[in-house]
This record gives C-alpha cells, structure tokens and sequence, in this order.
C-alpha cells in the first residue's frame, strides 16, 4: 500500500469515526432533554444533576466525534504536494475540532457544578459557563462550514458531491446564524435541535467523503 493510500485509508477512518460518534451523541442527547441551554442554567443543573451518566456518555462520544474530526484534518492539511485549498480545508476543519473539544470542557465542568446546587451563585456561573460552550461550538460550526466550502472547491471529487458539499455548508451556515437571531434571550432548546439537523447535511457528506477515502483507490495525479 503506498503512503498516499495509507493516508487516505486513515482520513477516510477518521471521518467515518467522527460521523459515527457524533450521530450517537445526539441520540443519547435529544431523548433525554440534555440539551443544555444558557436560557435556563437552572433546569441546566438539574437535568445534569439527575441523569448524570448519560450526561457523560454523551460528552465521551462528543469528545471522539470532534477528537477524530481533528485529526482528519491534520491529516488533510499535512499531506505532501497538497494544494493551498486542500491544506485550507484541513487546517479548518482541525479547528473546528479543536473548538468543539473546548465545548465539550465546557459541559464537563457542568457535571461538576451540578454535583454543587447550593453553592453560592452556581446559577450564575453555570450561566457564563453554558453561554461560553455554546458559541465555542457555534464558532467550530462556522469553521465546519468554511472547511467544507474548501473542501468541496479544493479536494478531488466528482462534480455532483461538489455541489452536495456546497449545498451541506448553506445549511450549516443557516444553523451557525439562528443564535444570532435570539437576541438576549438565548437558543432555546427547541431552536438547539434545530441547528443538529441543519448540521447533519454537513456530517453525511464527510461521511461520503469518508467512505469514498477508505474504498476508492486515489488518483495520481491533478483533480
């Protein structure tokens, strides 16, 4: 096997991992109203406090989903004789990673200040806690969308998964703008479940990409 199809083989797994995981996460998230919003830190708390293994189940496969997404770019960008837009979507898509990751710490620390409902001014700091992960995942979003934008433009691929991946982005940049359209006020969960579907469009199309990485041979060679 030569290093090129080595490395396409290990994007490929990576993608395909992340995919996985994140999809997961969301099934253990949505049922079970662990959707955290800053619009209410105190039922926040206590939705984290009563279910707190599933609260972190969710975190371990939402950490491997955005663990594996960084890597996948890493590999992306890294690879020799790479082209500026494809190093592009690499060195984006491993931010939004990294981003998402910051998230998850963010969410984390909720465990532990459930643990604490009387703590003086838990509410409080749940609050800027919450407030802070949800635009640190909402900045990984906006990297997402930019990684795909480039790498729809830049990566190999047939013309029709082109326009899927550019199709994908204008969904997940919609979903990267709804908290901007709360105001004050904050994204309600509702608003929270919505901005999951629109991402999904995204999270299938590197899963395409996954699949093609791992099962067609890559071309030597220009696009």
């Amino acid at each position: 096997m030569t290093d090129s199809n080595a490395r396409g083989r290990l994007t490929g797994a990576l993608l395909l991992t992340s995919l996985v995981a994140m999809v997961a996460g969301a099934a253990v998230v949505v049922p079970s109203g662990l959707s955290l919003s800053p619009a209410d830190p105190a039922a926040a708390l206590q939705a984290v406090g009563q279910q707190v293994g599933l609260h972190l189940t969710e975190l371990a496969l939402d950490v491997l989903g955005w663990l594996a997404l960084t890597a996948a770019g890493l590999v992306v960008a890294a690879g020799p004789g790479r082209e500026y837009l494809e190093t592009l979507a690499g060195g984006l898509l491993a931010g939004a990673g990294l981003a998402g990751l910051l998230h998850d710490g963010g969410n984390l620390a909720m465990t532990q200040l459930a643990a604490r409902p009387t703590a003086p001014a838990v509410a409080t700091v749940a609050f800027a806690v919450l407030l802070t992960a949800k635009w640190l995942v909402n900045l990984a979003g906006l990297l997402w969308v930019a990684a795909t934008v480039a790498g729809a433009v830049g990566l190999a691929m047939p013309a029709w998964l082109r326009g899927v991946g550019l199709g994908a982005a204008l969904a997940g940049l919609v979903a990267v703008a709804l908290p901007w359209t709360t105001g004050i006020g904050g994204s309600t969960v509702v608003l929270e479940r919505v901005g999951y579907a629109l991402h999904l469009p995204i999270m299938i199309w590197y899963g395409i990409l996954g699949w093609r990485s791992l099962t067609v041979r890559p071309r030597s060679g220009g696009h």
